[in-house]
């Protein structure tokens, strides 16, 4: 809806208009000062009566000073005589823009024919409804007929923060009275087509903000409750109290701006002057009883505040987003701006350009005509990856949980992301699915096994799983403590229970090359960026057997976020590695390809057998459901050492071609992630 935007007072800086000498720069000639191209004299009209714009010839040095002395001791007598006697109109016509350019409104008025003090009000009030931050006028042409002329000027008028610049040509008629030029005044002095009663004002429209939508075209920001304050302005008494109270307790900035909507706004309809959610209106909604009014309340359901995927899709701030003042982006009614992710990388994007007109108005604050337009554009909606369906299921299974936790879940065939979320209780730490740091504990054993595996190491070889087990000057316990799985149970039973002992036992048979290559190839540290806030991993480099087998179990220097996990089980599902993408069509890492086919086979078969039974028998046993296998593996690490005494519950694994990780924060070692992969995929399954 369009919003008359007004910017307040003139401001404080003047420029020297063009009518006057400039430092450095020749001054301009008047009549009286100079001689024509064929030695006729100076000052007089030509044959169409028309005056000014002469040119200085090129004379000698000797010549031009006699020429100067003559043309002064001639104005002694009679400076700039036109038509035998009638002097020239253009002196007047410098000193009335001279004047007007530099506010000195009452020496301007002086110079017309009308009230003075009417002519000064209009002369200063003209601009204040377009907050001018400059005005430069510069004289164009006279022409004089006796004692009637008429003169011609252009208007350079700086819009201030809006950055435009709004030219125009005016023109106005003058008489001599008893040898003195006076301006006939009429409004249509300041702008052509200006009437007494009008205004100046600048209209901006505002398009709505484009959506961001999942990969199937469906909006990923919903419908929510939007509280739109706002007024008639005819109903206030006192707009500039408005005004200014308003802005105080709102924070939207200026007070004069606030007020230059509401002032060249429609005097009856209905302006809506900000927008909040309705958690912030409860909070203000006492001091908003206290602004002179009357305010008025509009509820309205709008896409801005509520999103299915807000990790991804970021916050969106409105009028009182400090990010506007304090980018210096003026006071507009509807204008939004994003606050992080997706809606921040493509704010330019989504919401377009203003489209804005300077106009005439009549009283009522009706559109006379347009003076000049700049036509704007509507934002483009900008299309993620993305699935709803997965996504609905992701946050469906976060929301009955009592802890905070995570899920990513791409697609293993192509690296597009198809949901990300993240759920936050009481003071439990937020889990970051694309961008946190985090231990993987026995999840890694997907990426240390390929290693091991590539070794040529048979998966039926019985190892141990000890209670406790030291390599090199590290001592390793199994979180939680296994049992039942006999003394010599094969590799393949260790892995399905996610027995860390018997993996720090056997990798550090595994060099530091063959750990940190494996590594690479499951993209962990490759250089890829989102247009969110995302993290591709590390895993240091371990030295001795102790680092070796620590970093094997995903302790010591390992740090990877879940997006990495995903990414690494959607490899084993379909034999290659993808670089991840969010946004269809924008490349996330330019010139890094997928990894192709990594492993072999071989490599490949044996971790889907061996992630497949630690679902179906092993420790990720409750995220096994009926159906479609489901294949993966669980890991417990401690959150951090600052995180009294929370710990990291992970599932990595994928169903189909959905690869996914789960991550969720508790304080037990006992606490398995598996429950809530299975609740996931029964969400996706049911469509919830």
């Amino acid at each position: 809806m369009p919003r008359t935007r007004s910017r307040g007072a003139h401001a404080a800086a003047h420029r020297a208009p063009r009518t006057a000498p400039r430092s450095g720069q020749p001054e301009r000639e008047t009549p009286g000062q100079g001689a024509t191209g064929d030695g006729a004299g100076s000052g007089t009209g030509n044959a169409n009566g028309q005056v000014g714009g002469s040119k200085l010839a090129r004379l000698p040095r000797a010549t031009v000073g006699k020429l100067v002395a003559v043309v002064v001791v001639l104005g002694v007598v009679s400076f700039g005589l036109v038509n035998g006697g009638t002097p020239s109109a253009e002196p007047t016509v410098q000193k009335f823009l001279l004047a007007w350019e530099q506010h000195q409104y009452k020496l301007a008025a002086s110079l017309t024919t009308g009230r003075q003090d009417l002519v000064a009000s209009d002369l200063d009030g003209a601009y204040q409804q377009l907050d001018a931050a400059d005005l430069v006028l510069g004289m164009s042409r006279v022409t004089q007929h006796g004692s009637s002329a008429r003169a011609w000027f252009t208007a350079s008028v700086d819009l201030g923060s809006g950055g435009l610049s709004w030219q125009y040509q005016g023109s106005f008629e003058m008489r001599a009275v008893d040898g003195t030029w006076k301006v006939l005044w009429s409004p249509s002095v300041i702008v052509p087509g200006l009437r007494r009663g009008d205004r100046l004002a600048v209209l901006t429209s505002v398009p709505s903000r484009a959506p961001l939508q999942d990969s199937d075209g469906r909006p990923l920001v919903r419908p929510s409750r939007v509280i739109v304050i706002g007024v008639r302005p005819g109903q206030l008494a006192h707009p500039r109290k408005t005004a200014e109270a308003l802005a105080g307790i709102t924070g939207i900035g200026s007070s004069s701006q606030v007020y230059g909507q509401i002032i060249a706004a429609p005097s009856t309809s209905f302006l809506g002057l900000i927008r909040m959610s309705p958690a912030k209106y409860v909070r203000l909604r006492h001091r908003l009883a206290q602004v002179p009014g009357p305010l008025i309340v509009h509820r309205r359901m709008e896409r801005l505040f509520d999103s299915i995927a807000p990790v991804v899709t970021g916050a969106v701030g409105t009028e009182t987003a400090s990010v506007l003042r304090q980018n210096g982006v003026p006071y507009r009614p509807g204008t939004t701006v994003g606050l992080s992710g997706l809606q921040q990388a493509y704010q330019r994007t989504l919401t377009g350009s203003p489209t804005i007109e300077v106009v005439l108005q009549n009283a009522d604050g009706g559109k006379v005509r347009v003076l000049k337009k700049w036509t704007g554009s509507d934002g483009s909606a900008v299309k993620t990856t993305l699935d709803g369906r997965t996504q609905l299921a992701a946050d469906s299974a976060l929301a009955r949980l009592p802890r905070s936790a995570a899920i990513v879940a791409v697609q293993s065939g192509t690296g597009r992301i198809l949901a990300v979320a993240s759920h936050q209780v009481g003071r439990m730490p937020a889990v970051s699915p694309l961008n946190g740091r985090y231990q993987p504990g026995q999840v890694f054993t997907i990426v240390s096994t390929a290693a091991l595996l590539e070794t040529g190491f048979d998966p039926r070889s019985q190892v141990p799983c000890k209670t406790e087990n030291t390599v090199g000057n590290i001592r390793f316990t199994n979180h939680p403590r296994e049992t039942g799985l006999g003394a010599q149970p094969p590799f393949s039973v260790d892995f399905a229970h996610a027995c860390g002992t018997a993996f720090a036992g056997l990798f550090q048979q595994l060099t530091p090359s063959e750990l940190t290559s494996a590594a690479k190839r499951f993209g962990i540290g490759a250089s890829w960026q989102l247009r969110v806030d995302s993290y591709s991993g590390t895993i240091g480099a371990p030295q001795g057997y102790g680092q070796i087998a620590a970093t094997a179990i995903g302790a010591d220097g390992v740090r990877v976020s879940p997006l990495d996990m995903a990414l690494a089980a959607g490899l084993v599902q379909s034999g290659g590695w993808h670089v991840p993408e969010l946004v269809t069509g924008q490349a996330t890492a330019p010139g890094l390809a997928a990894a192709g086919r990594p492993f072999s086979s071989s490599v490949i078969q044996s971790l889907r057998k061996l992630m497949r039974a630690a679902v179906r028998h092993g420790a990720a046993k409750a995220a096994d459901l009926h159906g479609r296998p489901v294949f993966g593996q669980v890991g417990s690490s401690p959150l951090g050492q600052d995180a009294k005494g929370l710990r990291t519950s992970w599932f990595v694994g994928y169903q189909g071609k959905i690869a996914f990780a789960v991550v969720e924060l508790t304080r037990s070692p006992a606490t398995s992630a598996a429950p809530l992969a299975g609740t996931f995929l029964r969400d996706l399954r049911s469509g919830s």
